[in-house]
């Protein structure tokens, strides 16, 4: 293959950088270039859009691991209609709903203890008024249950 573009070409290109090219050929995402006699790596040029909807599902919250997914269904449905990117956007607008209402709560957690002047974490706490849920988010210890955890490392 002596068209198309050279790493540095396609990264410029698509907006990502050489380690992402390379990363996203380990993961499996780009398929590994041709090489020029040279042993430059050449990608073909529609590599760019393929960069572009990986950085967009990407922004849109999707892993890399269901990117990978989104497009080896995008592969394996050869001409017949695929409900699996509208089925996977509904789940993750579903993910995305979620922790904007776990946002919200913590939004207002904080506005509160904003408002109430807390100033010392462990005083509030400890205060029959504190706004913040310490002890809603926190599960009740069982019996035997250490109270502290330990890093292993």
């Amino acid at each position: 293959m002596t068209s198309g573009l050279r790493a540095g070409q396609l990264a410029s290109a698509a907006g990502v950088n050489l380690q992402t090219l390379r990363y996203y050929e380990r993961r499996g995402l780009l398929e590994r270039p041709e090489r020029t006699n040279g042993g430059h790596r050449v990608y073909p040029d529609e590599t760019i859009t393929l960069l572009r909807v990986i950085k967009t599902a990407q922004r849109l919250g999707f892993t890399l691991a269901e990117v990978a997914d989104l497009l080896a269904a995008g592969a394996h449905h050869h001409g017949r209609t695929d409900d699996g990117l509208r089925l996977r956007a509904e789940a993750k607008l579903a993910e995305i709903e979620r922790k904007i209402a776990d946002l919200t709560i913590i939004r207002e957690s904080l506005r509160q203890a904003i408002d109430a002047g807390c100033d010392d974490v462990l005083a509030c706490a400890a205060s029959p008024g504190c706004p913040l849920p310490f002890s809603a988010l926190v599960p009740p210890a069982g019996p035997g249950a250490p109270t502290t955890r330990r890093r292993r490392g």
